[in-house]
Parts: structure tokens; C-alpha cells; sequence
């Protein structure tokens, strides 16, 4: 798994290809949503924020948003915007963008005095273009921009559902 989460980060596009056809990486999918996840809610927490419920709310908008955010890249990329080479499923669009957040694993450098604060946006930066390559081999896209344009749409209606759960939990 650990080979894996690397060559994902690498946007090694082999990688990815490998993941999709790969069924039984969706438990490797899932624990990287969870790590990140966990990461992500660490990353975030103030003196006064409960830890558990923080990290338990985190793992679960991470799951949540990452569902949504491989049903939407399905809908909008098999169904709305396929080519004549496209053939996918939500499983391995799930796998495809389950390893895909990987490079957010380093969201844990925001925790550094003075410099952290700043490495927020590069990670996040970094997890879009894994999705890029992951989405663009996952679909048999010819065009990176086709690819780029599906997960910016799945990630604008993701951003909006995280905003809704962080306000919904009371900004948790």
C-alpha cells in the first residue's frame, strides 16, 4: 500500500490505471480518505476543540465528501462528458480518487510555526492534480483538459457539502 500511495503521489499515471482495474484496493482507497481524514482534522484543531468528536466529524465529511465527489466525477465524466473511449464505474472512480488524496497526508506540515500556514494550498494543489492524472486515466481521456474540468466541477460542489457539514456541525 505504501508503494502505491507513493507512485500516486508521483502522479504516476500507471498507477493509476492499476488501482482502477484493481477491485480489492478499495479498502487501500478507503484507509487513505481515513488517514487523510485524520490528518486534515489534526491539522485544523484549537486548544478548545474537542479532539475525538474533531477527528470523528473529520473521518466522517472525508468519506462523505469523497463518495460524492467519485459520484459526481462518474455522473459527469461517464455520463456527461465521455468519449467514445470512456468506460467506467463509480468503484473505480472511488479507488481512482481515494489514492488520489494521498498527497494530502502532508497536510500535516501545517502544523509547523511560521511556515505551515502556507503549506496548506500546495498540498491542496498537489491532491488536485493527482485527481487530474487519476481521472483522466480512469476515463481514457485523450484531453487533460476533459479531466480538469470534471474534478473542478466535483470539487466546487465538494467545497460547498464541506461548508454545509463545518456549519451544520457548529464549525467542528
Amino acid at each position: 500500500m505504501i508503494s502505491r500511495m507513493i507512485r500516486a503521489a508521483s502522479l504516476d499515471s500507471h498507477l493509476y490505471e492499476e488501482v482502477e482495474r484493481d477491485s480489492s484496493a478499495i479498502l487501500q482507497a478507503i484507509m487513505i480518505v481515513v488517514l487523510v481524514s485524520i490528518i486534515r482534522g489534526v491539522s485544523t484543531l484549537t486548544e478548545s476543540d474537542n479532539v475525538v468528536s474533531g477527528i470523528t466529524i473529520g473521518i466522517v465529511g472525508g468519506l462523505v465528501s469523497w463518495s460524492i465527489w467519485a459520484f459526481i466525477t462518474y455522473i459527469v465524466g461517464v455520463k456527461l462528458l465521455s468519449t467514445e473511449t470512456t468506460s467506467s464505474s463509480w468503484g473505480e472512480l472511488a479507488r481512482v480518487t481515494g489514492f488520489a488524496q494521498t498527497p494530502g497526508l502532508l497536510f500535516i506540515l501545517v502544523l509547523i510555526p511560521v511556515v505551515g500556514q502556507f503549506l496548506a494550498l500546495p498540498v491542496l494543489i498537489w491532491q488536485l492534480f493527482a485527481m487530474v492524472v487519476g481521472i483522466r486515466q480512469a476515463l481514457d481521456y485523450n484531453s487533460t483538459f476533459r479531466a480538469v474540468f470534471v474534478v473542478l466541477i466535483g470539487f466546487v460542489v465538494v467545497v460547498i457539502i464541506q461548508y454545509i457539514l463545518f456549519a451544520l456541525t457548529g464549525g467542528v
